[in-house]
C-alpha cells in the first residue's frame, strides 16, 4: 500500500512542478524519482534502477537522435518544400484552415508509425504560418499530438503490436475491427481543429495576407485567459532552432527573412512591422526558397531515400535506430559531400538532438524508479482490485477508462506488458475475450502521445519552443475528450 501511495504522490508531484514551472521537465524527471526512491527505503538500489531504465530507453534515444538528423537534413535540402507550398496555398490566411491543415498533415505523416517523424515534419511545415499570423503555437502542438495519437494505433506504430504480443493475438485481428471507431476519433480531431481554428479566427480579428489587419494585431492568450505579447522566434530546419542556411543555434539566425516562405505562392509577405518577420528574427530562415542548403538536383534521390526509410520502418526489416543511422549517414554523404558541410549540418541540429536525448535519459530515471521499486505493479494491482465483481462483464469498458490514466503515467511497454495481461485475466473470468480487452487498451493513445514519458513529445515542444507544462494544460482535456469519443464509438459499434 505504501508503494501505491508513493507512486501516485510522485507522479502528482512531478506534474505539479512542471505545470507550475517550478522545475524544468529534465531536472524533475531526475530528482523527483530519486527522492521518492530514497523515501521508499530503496536508495541503495537507485543506481541499478537508473541503469536499467537507461538500458531500456537507449535505443529510443539513438533513434530520435538520428531521426532528427535525417529529417533535419531532408528539410534543409528542400524535400518537403512542395508539401509546405501546397498546405500554405490551402490555408492562405485563414486560421481555421491553418489548424485543420495541421491536423490533416499530422494524420497523414503519422502513417509511418513514428511520432518524432510526424512532429518534425508537421512543425517545420506549419510553425512559420502560425508565427506569421500570430496564432497560438499551443494550438498547433495540441492538434498535432492528438492527431498523431489516433494514428499511432496502426499495427506498425507500437501499441497494437505490444497488445498483440502481450496477449498472444494477431495485430490485424485487434486493429481492423477498430478502424471505424478510430476513424470517428480522427474525425473528432478534425472537428476539434476546425472549432479551435474558428476560435483563433475570432481572437485575431480581421486578417490580411500579411497577417492581422492594421490595428488589430492581438496579444497571445494565455491559459489563464490573460494576454501577453508574442515575439516571433526563429524557425530551425528540422529542429526549429537550427538555421537551414547557417550554423546558428536555435535562438538566432543569420539568414534573411524571405517574403515568400518556401515559395508558398500565398503572398504571405512580412508586413515590416515589429511583429512581422525580420532579419533579426529569421522567422522564415529554415524554409526560405533561396537557402544555400537546397539540393534541387538531388530531389528524387532524397525522395527515394526517404521512401526507402519509411518502407523499411513499416516493414520492420531492421531495428528503427539502425534504419535512421544508415539513412542519416547516406543523406549527409550524398547531399553534403565535404567534411565542413557535414559538420555544419550536424552542428545546426545538435541543439535539438541534445535536448531530446537529454529528456529521454532523464525519463529513464523516472521509469526505472517506477518499475524497479515496484510502484507500477502496486498501483496496477490497487486499481484493478478496486473494480467491483459486479462490473466484471464490463471489463472492456473498464479497460478503456483505465487506459486513459495508465497510458499517460506509464510507458507503453509498462502498460501493455504489465497491466493489460492483468486486465485480460480479470476479464476472462467474466467471459470477456482478450480481443475486446486489447482493443479497449488502445483507446487512450491520443492522450498517451503527450505523456511526459513519451520521448517524441519533447521533439514537438522543443521545435515549437513551448513549455511542456503549457502544452500539457492545453492538450490533456482535449485528448481525453477524443479518447472518450473513440471509446463511445467502439462500444456503440460493438467493437469493444
Amino acid at each position: 500500500m505504501l508503494l501505491t501511495v508513493l507512486g501516485f504522490v510522485m507522479i502528482a508531484t512531478f506534474l505539479t512542478l512542471i505545470m507550475t514551472k517550478k522545475m524544468s521537465p529534465l531536472t524533475s524527471l531526475i530528482l523527483i524519482p530519486a527522492l521518492f526512491c530514497v523515501i521508499a527505503g530503496q536508495g541503495a538500489q537507485l543506481g541499478g534502477y537508473v541503469l536499467d531504465g537507461i538500458g531500456e530507453l537507449a535505443p529510443t534515444a539513438a533513434m530520435l537522435m538520428f531521426a532528427i538528423l535525417f529529417f533535419g537534413v531532408m528539410i534543409d535540402v528542400g524535400l518537403f518544400d512542395p508539401v509546405v507550398r501546397g498546405i500554405l496555398r490551402f490555408c492562405k490566411a485563414d486560421p481555421a484552415r491553418v489548424v485543420l491543415g495541421t491536423a490533416v498533415l499530422a494524420a497523414v505523416v503519422s502513417l509511418d508509425g513514428d511520432g518524432s517523424t510526424t512532429f518534425m515534419i508537421t512543425v517545420s511545415a506549419m510553425l512559420p504560418l502560425y508565427l506569421r499570423l500570430k496564432m497560438s503555437v499551443l494550438t498547433m502542438t495540441m492538434v498535432t499530438a492528438t492527431a498523431n495519437g489516433v494514428m499511432n494505433t496502426v499495427p506498425w506504430g507500437g501499441p497494437t503490436a505490444r497488445a498483440a504480443t502481450a496477449l498472444k493475438l494477431d495485430a490485424g485481428d485487434i486493429f481492423v475491427p477498430m478502424v471505424p471507431a478510430l476513424a470517428i476519433g480522427l474525425l473528432s480531431v478534425f472537428a476539434l481543429a476546425w472549432i479551435l481554428g474558428l476560435r483563433e479566427r475570432r481572437r485575431l480579428g480581421p486578417l490580411t495576407e500579411t497577417g492581422p489587419a492594421a490595428g488589430s494585431a492581438p496579444a497571445e492568450e494565455t491559459e489563464s485567459g490573460t494576454t501577453r505579447d508574442r515575439t516571433p522566434v526563429g524557425v530551425g530546419a528540422g529542429s526549429r532552432g537550427a538555421s537551414a542556411g547557417t550554423t546558428a543555434g536555435r535562438a538566432a539566425h543569420g539568414g534573411p527573412a524571405s517574403p515568400d516562405p518556401a515559395g508558398s505562392g500565398g503572398g504571405l509577405a512580412p508586413d515590416g512591422g515589429a511583429a512581422g518577420a525580420t532579419a533579426e528574427s529569421g522567422e522564415w530562415g529554415a524554409l526560405a526558397p533561396d537557402r544555400p542548403t537546397l539540393r534541387p538536383r538531388l530531389f528524387w534521390f532524397n525522395a527515394l531515400l526517404t521512401l526507402a526509410v519509411l518502407v523499411t520502418l513499416v516493414a520492420q526489416s531492421l531495428p528503427i535506430p539502425v534504419i535512421f543511422m544508415f539513412g542519416a549517414a547516406l543523406a549527409l554523404t550524398v547531399n553534403f559531400p565535404h567534411m565542413k558541410q557535414q559538420r555544419e549540418r550536424i552542428a545546426a541540429h545538435a541543439d535539438n538532438v541534445l535536448n531530446v536525448a537529454g529528456m529521454v535519459f532523464a525519463a529513464a530515471v523516472f521509469t526505472g524508479v517506477l518499475t524497479g521499486t515496484g510502484m507500477v505493479d502496486e498501483m496496477a494491482r490497487t486499481l484493478v482490485g478496486a473494480v467491483p465483481d459486479g462490473l466484471g462483464p464490463h471489463m472492456a469498458l473498464i479497460t478503456g477508462l483505465l487506459s486513459i490514466p495508465f497510458t499517460y503515467f506509464m510507458s507503453n511497454d509498462g502498460f501493455y506488458f504489465g497491466i493489460v495481461p492483468i486486465l485480460a485475466e480479470a476479464g476472462a473470468q467474466h467471459g470477456v475475450s482478450p480481443l475486446e480487452i486489447a482493443r479497449a487498451s488502445l483507446i487512450a493513445q491520443p492522450l498517451h502521445m503527450s505523456s511526459p514519458l513519451v520521448p517524441a513529445v519533447y521533439v514537438l515542444v522543443g521545435m515549437a519552443k513551448v513549455e511542456f507544462g503549457d502544452h500539457t494544460r492545453a492538450t490533456v482535456k482535449w485528448a481525453v475528450l477524443v479518447s472518450l469519443v473513440i471509446l463511445t464509438a467502439a462500444l456503440l459499434l460493438g467493437i469493444a
